[in-house]
């Protein structure tokens, strides 16, 4: 009878809810193996994640993170400008995307130092 409800629940989820569960799931993932330094495979689970939901703010704004720890710059600046645009008042993506802009000023100005 439990498996029964249990399924019974599983189709009664709108596939919205569905996929927003199982793209915070993916993000999750993608945090603990970010912090243990498996940037390929964290870029991996945020992909995955905004597949499954793309306006998922904290997807994009880890991915921008992990694009940045590669050296896909552009990439990088794009995903938090996406993150911003939806959740403009998240002072965690703004603390991320200054930081960002931050380094990469200091990188361009090193690039034009160079002969």
């Amino acid at each position: 009878m439990r498996a029964i409800r249990a399924l019974l629940f599983l189709c009664l989820v709108p596939g919205g809810a569905w996929a927003a569960s199982r793209s915070e799931r993916e993000t999750g993932f993608g945090i603990q193996v970010a912090q243990k330094g498996l940037w390929a495979e964290a870029r991996f689970r945020f992909e995955k994640a905004l597949e499954l939901d793309p306006d998922n703010a904290s997807a994009l704004n880890n991915l921008a993170v992990t694009l940045e720890q590669q050296g896909e710059f552009e990439r990088a600046r794009e995903a938090y400008d996406k993150a911003l645009k939806l959740r403009p008042t998240d002072a965690y993506i703004q603390q991320n995307f200054d930081l960002f802009k931050e380094a990469d000023a200091k990188r361009n100005r090193k690039a034009k130092k160079k002969p």
